[in-house]
């Protein structure tokens, strides 16, 4: 009888328990999901802690949170206790040797990433995620991130002031996510997460107003997916000659979604909005996953990265 398929993956220099990332913004710093009954940190290959700033932010004003068919709109604009806290309250609580944790570094000056970054590079913490952006605040990451100018000084920076691996979170609000891509890996990325929400709104007809307090949200969710897939796809064109790694993420509710990325460039996956209606999305995913693996005669998950049947050359117009 041959062995279960191993769902442990290498990234970014890395072994994970499983190819499943839990997203930043989506379980607080951590201890909160622990709370969920029947969930285990073992579950997941790595958990991204909330985006944290140099300094305490309160975030937008309300609403921040909206229901949306096939999705989520977000604008919570960052609110933390500010990387001091984080550091020195927050970081002692989590338990290490359950999963890894991945920091989420935010900014509005390429100073206050690198401060960021130096903080948690004196830490317990295993890699860093640079959010460069973020759709819901009105200054730093939209600006940093669409612009592969902007994205690869940024990683430049943080890159000079830390030896952990470095997470370069992509936004799919941009002209060529490919140029961006290739310019935050020359810059020193490790890895790529693919891709960031999609900028929304949402309009009140009663009153004539944007539900959301900040007008502009983050799109999350199953609407997404396929948005997030070519995304990935592309990136993994330019990312994949260099071994660098990528955090498939985009409206990932099931196994089969997370197979979809996987097959499409993604060493990982991101789970995130699936976890406000279905906090145990993870395991089952973890059983589809290995059952897919046993069924195909493969040994691991990394026989399944970037291995889509399609022409060589992407399309790049639509085609009508």
């Amino acid at each position: 009888m041959a062995p279960a398929p191993s769902l442990a993956v290498d990234f970014c220099g890395l072994r994970l328990a499983s190819p499943i990332v839990l997203l930043s913004g989506c379980v607080g710093f951590g201890e909160e999901y622990t709370r969920v009954e029947g969930f285990a940190n073992t579950d997941v290959g790595a958990i991204v802690l909330k985006g944290t700033t140099r300094e305490p932010r309160l975030g937008n004003p309300a609403h921040r949170v909206y229901e949306t068919p096939m999705g989520m709109l977000n604008a919570i604009g960052l609110q933390n206790p500010g990387v001091d806290q984080v550091v020195d309250r927050i970081l002692p609580t989590l338990d290490f040797t359950e999963t890894r944790f991945f920091a989420n570094v935010c900014g509005s000056t390429i100073d206050d990433y690198v401060e960021v970054t130096r903080r948690f590079d004196d830490s317990p913490i295993d890699a860093i995620e640079i959010n460069i952006s973020c759709p819901n605040i009105k200054e730093g990451g939209v600006q940093f991130g669409n612009y592969p100018d902007m994205s690869a000084r940024v990683v430049e920076a943080c890159r000079r002031v830390t030896k952990k691996p470095l997470i370069t979170k992509l936004s799919p609000n941009q002209t060529d996510i490919r140029e961006n891509a290739r310019r935050c890996i020359e810059a020193g990325s490790d890895g790529l997460a693919v891709i960031n929400t999609i900028m929304g709104m949402a309009i009140d007809v009663k009153t004539r107003r944007p539900v959301i307090g900040n007008i502009q949200g983050g799109l999350s969710g199953p609407a997404i997916k396929p948005i997030a897939l070519l995304k990935v796809m592309q990136v993994a064109e330019v990312a994949g000659p260099h071994n660098v790694p990528i955090i498939g993420q985009g409206g990932i509710c099931t196994a089969q979604d997370a197979l979809e990325f996987i097959i499409a460039g993604a060493t990982t996956v991101g789970v995130g909005t699936s976890l406000f209606y279905d906090p145990l999305a993870c395991r089952k995913i973890n059983v589809g996953i290995a059952e897919y693996l046993a069924v195909n005669g493969m040994a691991s998950v990394g026989e399944l990265v970037g291995s889509l049947d399609a022409p060589a050359k992407t399309i790049q117009a639509c085609a009508c």
